[in-house]
C-alpha cells in the first residue's frame, strides 16, 4: 500500500469516526430533551404516553419488564419496583436469613466529611509511613540526648578519691589432718591352730 491511499484510508476512517460521534451526540440529546419533557408531566401522563400500567394495579406474576426501559423516567422506574417488591414474599418478608438482606455499608451511620487514611490501592500505607518517621525522629531526639549526657560526663574534670586501706593481721590457719591408728589399720591376728597329740601304749611294754 502506498503513502497516498494509506492517508486516504485514515482520512475515510476519521471522517465515519466523526459521524458516529455526531449521530450518538444526536441522540443524546434528543434522550435528554424527551426525559426533560417527561419529567415535567406528571405520573398518569407519563404512564399514559409510554403506554404503562399503573404499578399499584399489578399483581404478582406480571411483567414489571416494560418498566426498566431507557425511556422511563427514573421515579417511575423506582415506583414500579417498589410495587414488584411488595408482590413478592421472598423480597417483602425478609426472615432474617438473607446473605446479603441489610446493608453492611452502613451509610446512615457515616459521619459527614470523615477522614480516613485508608488510600485504595495502597490501604494504611501513608500512615504506617508517618508513624515510621515519628519514631525515627524519636529515636534520633534520644540519641543525641545520650550523646550530650556523655560529653558532659566527659567534659567534667576528675577529683581524686583517697582510698583509705585498712590492713588486720591475718588470724592463723590451723590444719587438722587425720591419722588413723595403728591398731586401727592393722588387721586381726588369726587365732592359733590346734594340733592332735597321741600316745601309744606299744612303746612303754616293749621296753620291760
Amino acid at each position: 500500500m502506498s503513502a497516498r491511499e494509506d492517508f486516504w484510508s485514515r482520512r475515510k476512517a476519521r471522517v465515519a469516526a466523526e459521524d458516529a460521534a455526531e449521530a450518538e451526540a444526536r441522540e443524546e440529546a434528543q434522550r435528554a430533551e424527551a426525559r426533560a419533557s417527561l419529567e415535567e408531566k406528571s405520573d398518569a401522563e407519563v404512564l399514559e404516553m409510554l403506554g404503562l400500567p399503573d404499578p399499584d394495579t399489578m399483581n404478582r406474576g406480571d411483567d414489571f419488564s416494560a418498566f426498566m426501559a431507557e425511556a422511563v423516567p427514573d421515579r417511575i422506574r423506582r415506583w414500579a419496583l417498589r410495587r414488584l417488591w411488595g408482590t413478592n414474599p421472598a423480597l417483602a418478608n425478609l426472615d432474617g436469613l438473607l446473605d446479603y438482606g441489610e446493608d453492611f455499608t452502613d451509610k446512615a451511620m457515616v459521619i459527614e466529611n470523615m477522614q480516613t487514611a485508608y488510600q485504595v490501592g495502597k490501604g494504611m500505607l501513608t500512615h504506617v509511613q508517618k508513624l515510621a518517621r515519628e519514631a525515627e525522629a524519636l529515636t534520633a531526639m534520644a540519641e543525641s540526648d545520650a550523646e550530650g549526657e556523655a560529653e558532659d560526663d566527659t567534659g567534667a574534670p576528675e577529683t581524686e578519691v583517697e582510698e583509705s586501706v585498712e590492713i588486720t593481721e591475718a588470724e592463723p590457719v590451723y590444719s587438722y589432718t587425720y591419722e588413723p591408728a595403728a591398731a586401727e589399720a592393722d588387721t586381726y591376728a588369726p587365732p592359733p591352730r590346734r594340733r592332735m597329740h597321741f600316745t601309744f601304749d606299744d612303746a612303754s611294754e616293749s621296753t620291760t
